[in-house]
């Protein structure tokens, strides 16, 4: 990462993963409705730099940029509480 906070290298694949996974459902969201990351960026206020780094599933992105980017091409995130026990 170039800008931004950084973020400790110590984070757990399973979350990395979790990260990754919004990243590359904002792209495929992006990209099927034929939009540039520049018009994504205006869309949502923000430097065309960061939705890139959203869509690359770096774990520095805010995740209010990360949910609004998701919610302007309509993809719902649903958040589930951990099981009993699960840490």
């Amino acid at each position: 990462m170039a800008q931004g906070k950084r973020i400790s290298t110590d984070i757990p694949a399973a979350v990395l993963q979790s990260i990754q996974d919004l990243g590359a459902a904002a792209r495929l969201a992006r990209t099927r409705t034929g939009e540039g990351q520049a018009a994504a960026a205006a869309r949502l206020g923000v430097h065309v730099q960061t939705i890139g780094r959203i869509e690359a599933g770096e774990p520095g992105v805010a995740i209010g940029h990360v949910l609004g980017l998701l919610a302007s091409y309509g993809v719902q995130v649903q958040v589930r509480p951990p099981e009993d026990g699960a840490t």
